[in-house]
């Protein structure tokens, strides 16, 4: 389960500091068009502002701690119960991220759609289910 954990908590701490790098860049696309068209499937004057891409860096970085948390790899400085809690907070969350991506993008033919359907979605699944084993399944410390 260490390595489950660890590996959930890296993926999700990647994923955190992608949206840092988001904040400032369309990086790896090369415009912001392309960007806005590809990752997020809104027009430019559309794209998410930097302080709410900011936000779900942050959130996305608790989680990482949090399933980091569960497996006792960090130490917690609250209530025993809430690295399992907030381990199965984030699978819930990202269960349906996942699931709403599959059916909404199932509905549209464009570049996000396809991307979200055959990575985005899949992504935030796996995760989901690597966070829900860990809460349900990791042996209380």
């Amino acid at each position: 389960m260490t390595v489950l954990a660890l590996l959930t908590a890296v993926v999700l701490l990647l994923v955190g500091v992608l949206h840092v790098v988001w904040t400032f860049s369309p990086w790896p696309l090369r415009t912001r068009e392309d960007f806005a068209r590809r990752v997020v499937d809104v027009p430019v004057d559309k794209l998410p502002t930097p302080g709410m891409t900011l936000a779900v860096a942050s959130l996305l970085c608790v989680a990482a701690y949090l399933v980091a948390a569960r497996a006792d790899l960090v130490a917690v400085p609250g209530p025993r119960w809430l690295p399992a809690a907030g381990a199965g907070g984030v699978a819930v969350v990202l269960l349906l991220r996942g699931a709403a991506g599959l059916v909404m993008s199932s509905r549209r033919d464009t570049e996000f759609a396809r991307l979200d359907r055959r990575y985005y979605s899949p992504l935030c699944l796996g995760l989901a289910t690597s966070c829900a084993v860990l809460a349900l399944l990791h042996p209380a410390p």
